[in-house]
């Protein structure tokens, strides 16, 4: 396996690791909660489309979320700094018109409670704000994975991303 290849896998089941059930920062896969808490604080995302600037709050869990249109379509995603890729749930998938079979499904990482299986794909465009992304690699993990998360396949081209004073500042300088 290649290096990069490797730390994919490393930051994902890191991160995936945090988010499964018996996190207490996030509720269990399926369960909707953290898909709530994403479209309870979706009001704080601040775009400025004079300056290129996007601000987002930190939530009381501690994360930020956002809400990027992807292919076209709105979904609601915990911004991760410290996932490697766009990590997209089973039903955001679906939702975005993107299929897989049990085939397609290989082991992209490891997690505390086993293998974590996925598949990995490539986003058209992501949008978030006045932030356009296009051929952005991602990944569907279908299955303990409780909200999408916006990684660095995404952020990275952002020009600038800082966190402080509990906000998230995506800027163009």
């Amino acid at each position: 396996m290649k290096l990069g290849g490797i730390l994919l896998a490393g930051a994902l089941a890191c991160t995936i690791g945090a988010l499964m059930p018996d996190s207490p920062d996030l509720p269990a896969a399926g369960d909707g909660k953290a898909a709530q808490v994403a479209a309870d604080t979706a009001q704080d995302e601040r775009p400025d489309y004079l300056t290129g600037e996007m601000m987002l709050q930190r939530q009381p869990d501690g994360h930020f979320y956002a809400t990027p249109s992807i292919n076209g379509v709105e979904v609601q995603t915990l911004v991760d700094t410290g996932a490697s890729v766009v990590a997209l749930t089973g039903s955001d998938a679906q939702a975005l018109g993107l299929s897989w079979n049990e085939d397609d499904l290989g082991i992209v990482a490891q997690g505390a409670s086993g293998p974590i299986r996925g598949v990995e794909v490539r986003l058209d465009t992501v949008q978030l704000g006045g932030f356009e992304v296009h051929d952005v690699p991602a990944m569907i993990v279908p299955e303990g994975l409780p909200i999408t998360l916006l990684g660095q396949s995404f952020l990275s081209r952002i020009p600038r991303v800082a966190i402080a004073d509990g906000q998230m500042n995506l800027s163009q300088y």
